[in-house]
């Protein structure tokens, strides 16, 4: 199970989300507190005591798990009813080779459920309980998405760099450049870009802002990072056509100024900024 771990509030109870194999676990442990903090355990068993849940799990287990034990699990479910009947979420692991529960111990130990099944134990414990588990867990997807498209404008930021740079290398850097002229090729190229786009270079960024970490593009909003893209390939293709500096710096200001006015009309853009904490309303 990862690491990650992620925290939803409910009612004044947090409840921890974890990854494992790309699947979403959800600790019962947490949501148990809500019925009684100080016997998590027994209300967990208490649930996992009766038939219904026993057959929902056995039935979650057919569909997603290849190595369940379902001789086990028949023994498990004849045996459900009986007086003094008590089924641990251990011994249901033990006992099935279940994989849609899963016990920790440690610091951040206690029982986890995949979704599916945590969202059935959230019912058994309280309706609203559930509801409101609900809509905060996709809340939490939701924001993920939004920083999925973050990190995938930043990633293709860097992928056209290494496009733009190749493109450099192969037109404007003579043979036998020693590594300090290279580097200032490249960074030459690269403010002609934050020219073009922000109005100023690199350096004339850093001396602006001292107590900043990173470079201009690190503090670029959604919109620009879109427009950043465009030019790094528009770059390219000039390069590659021969254009001289200055007249690329021109022509790639007049496309950043008619970009920048089409995205910043095109709201749609803004669900991919996760500044942006309006974006759902």
């Amino acid at each position: 199970m990862s690491k990650k771990k992620q925290k939803i509030e409910i009612k004044g109870n947090e409840i921890t989300v974890v990854k494992s194999d790309n699947e979403d676990y959800i600790s019962i442990t947490d949501i148990a507190k809500h019925k009684n903090a100080e016997a998590t355990g027994l209300v967990i068993s208490h649930w996992m005591s009766t038939r219904y849940t026993i057959e929902f799990m056995g039935l979650w287990e057919k569909m997603h798990n290849p190595d369940f034990n379902v001789t086990e699990f028949r023994n498990i479910k004849n045996e459900s009813g009986s007086n003094g009947f008590i089924l641990s979420s251990k011994n249901w692991i033990n006992s099935t080779n279940a994989i849609g529960i899963v016990a920790k111990a440690g610091r951040y130990g206690g029982t986890y459920a995949h979704k599916d099944i945590a969202f059935e134990f959230a019912s058994w414990i309280s309706a609203e309980f559930k509801l409101f588990l609900i809509k905060e867990f996709q809340r939490l997807k939701d924001e993920e998405l939004k920083q999925l498209g973050w990190d995938l404008r930043r990633n293709l930021t860097k992928i056209n760099y290494r496009i733009h740079t190749d493109a450099i290398k192969e037109n404007l850097i003579p043979q036998n450049l020693n590594k300090q002229q290279v580097s200032f090729a490249y960074a030459s190229e690269a403010d002609v870009l934050n020219m073009a786009l922000f109005g100023k270079t690199a350096k004339q960024w850093r001396d602006a802002n001292p107590d900043k970490k990173g470079n201009i593009r690190d503090y670029s909003n959604v919109t620009q990072l879109v427009c950043l893209a465009n030019l790094e390939n528009l770059n390219a293709v000039f390069i590659n056509d021969g254009l001289p500096q200055s007249e690329r710096l021109l022509k790639l200001n007049q496309i950043a100024i008619s970009q920048m006015k089409i995205l910043l009309a095109d709201k749609s853009i803004e669900m991919l900024n996760p500044k942006n904490e309006n974006a759902d309303e």
